[in-house]
């Protein structure tokens, strides 16, 4: 780290007394992180951090995939309410993780949460697999939910921090959108692992759960060499450290230390602090940044509503109202998943381009239109199960990203020191009145056998989803290809 009394910056950094007493530095950080090109760096970032969604779409695949063979397993023999109840535990555990490894990812540091959350997940995942009645499964999937829940404050805040600016929006979409590689992974699991001329109706379901902490496991090993992010260490109390880390990374990029001495890059003065008190924060989120918070809330709220709803149902949509049977219901999650995941891979640069608030406004609203008219056509009874599921896979093309802006924008809206702590706010806040509620409703709906009640559940997602895009397009911050620090200055600055 630069500091304004230094020698020479390649010699490393001196800090005066003055510098000490006051604790203010001055810093090129972030400007010289933004600096950099994409390099094998980012890329084996992405790769260790970015794997939490392919975790996560396993796990909440494996929920909607496995749901026939709950209701068949001989010793839980769940019903759909106990199949909603299950999968609004495992988001509720996700609302209360995010919560609290949001607090202590702000409070301790980003990497530290990474290895507490993961440690948490692979645990419950594997206890799941052992579930021997409605309870114990709910309360596995309470804890499951709370590990992802607190994976996605960490790893966010993290990946916004370390990636240049003009790659963030893409970078953060495409991350987010392989949540759909896991949902894939799940539906192949589920095929092969529920198919009763290999394994018995208690043992395949079994099986499917330890595959995510399988696969937790290797995800250890690739994040022990992750560096905390500088930009984080830089206030609260450690330049040594953030600038060592930022040498490494420049030299492993371009191969050589980078001449900060001529003025190239802009910086920006800081006082250093070792925490920032809730009351400070509870000011920033609704008073100094009422808008993006009022912008962040729908987006969020709307968009786990629609996906959460609809997902944790799918299968059931499939079996009860289309006769598909429980071990079929993978090689339709297949090409679902593939519209997902194609959504953010090929607009996700629009995003950069186009800018934030052209794209999400119509992500959300093509999104909420299209799952008005295909319900009304599955109400009439006009679609078959395939035409169901090219239905959806149309539908999420569009949606998928608008998810994903979600979480984009409120971890890129908000200042450094308060970062992690409002993407857990605005994720817990959303997924608990659109993501719990929903699978719980949707599972009611299905239960009826009525196809208009379940049209009716479709019209409330289409409709949250366009009040969504109304309030993007209207309130939206343009935050493409622009600094962090540049959309919301730090709290410890003193300019």
């Amino acid at each position: 780290m630069e500091l304004q009394q230094s020698r020479a910056l390649n010699d490393g950094p001196v800090v005066s007394a003055a510098a000490v007493t006051d604790r203010i530095v001055e810093t090129s950080i972030p400007a010289r992180l933004d600096a950099l090109p994409w390099s094998g760096f980012h890329t084996r970032v992405v790769l260790a951090l970015g794997i939490t969604w392919i975790l996560d779409g396993l796990e909440v695949t494996l929920a909607g995939a496995l749901s026939g063979a709950l209701k068949q397993s001989p010793t839980l023999l769940f019903s759909n309410l106990d199949l909603g109840i299950a999968n609004s535990a495992y988001l509720g555990g996700a609302v209360l993780g995010a919560l609290g490894f949001g607090w202590l990812t702000d409070r301790i540091g980003r990497k530290k949460l990474f290895f507490i959350t993961l440690a948490l997940y692979l645990t419950a995942t594997a206890a799941t697999a052992l579930s021997w009645n409605i309870e114990s499964y709910a309360l596995f999937r309470f804890l499951t939910g709370a590990g992802i829940g607190g994976e996605y404050t960490a790893i966010n805040s993290t990946i916004q921090e370390l990636v240049p600016a003009r790659y963030r929006g893409w970078t953060d979409l495409v991350i987010n959108g392989s949540f759909w590689i896991g949902a894939a992974m799940g539906a192949v699991a589920a095929i092969v692992l529920l198919d009763p001329a290999l394994l018995g109706p208690d043992l395949g379901w079994r099986l499917a759960y330890l595959i995510g902490a399988t696969i937790g496991l290797v995800v250890l090993l690739m994040r022990m060499w992750i560096p905390e992010s500088p930009r984080w260490l830089m206030i609260h109390g450690r330049p040594d450290q953030a600038h060592k880390i930022v040498d490494d990374i420049q030299r492993s990029v371009i191969g050589h230390d980078q001449d900060t001495s001529d003025g190239r890059f802009a910086k920006m003065r800081l006082k250093m602090r070792d925490h920032t008190p809730i009351r400070e924060v509870v000011h920033t989120l609704f008073v100094t940044y009422r808008q993006r918070s009022l912008v962040g809330l729908v987006l969020m709220v709307a968009q786990a509503f629609f996906y959460n709803a609809i997902f944790f149902t799918f299968a059931l949509v499939l079996t009860d109202f289309y006769g598909i049977s429980a071990d079929h219901v993978g090689w339709y999650l297949l090409p679902f998943a593939a519209g997902n995941f194609l959504g953010p891979l090929l607009l996700g640069r629009l995003f950069d381009t186009l800018g934030r608030r052209t794209m999400i406004t119509l992500t959300y609203g093509v999104s909420g239109v299209l799952l008005a008219v295909s319900g009304y056509l599955f109400s009439i009874g006009a679609l078959s199960a395939q035409g169901q599921t090219i239905a959806w896979m149309v539908i999420f093309f569009f949606a998928s990203p608008a998810a994903s802006a979600a979480y984009l924008t409120v971890s890129e809206t908000f200042p450094l020191e308060i970062r992690a702590l409002a993407i857990a706010v605005f994720y817990a806040v959303g997924t608990g009145i659109g993501g719990v509620i929903g699978p719980a409703l949707f599972g009611a709906l299905i239960d009826t056998g009525s196809r208009s009640s379940v049209f009716a559940g479709y019209l409330l997602g289409a409709f949250l989803m366009i009040v969504a895009a109304i309030v993007a397009w209207r309130y939206a911050i343009s935050a493409e290809r622009k600094s962090l620090e540049e959309i919301a200055r730090p709290l410890a600055s003193m300019e």
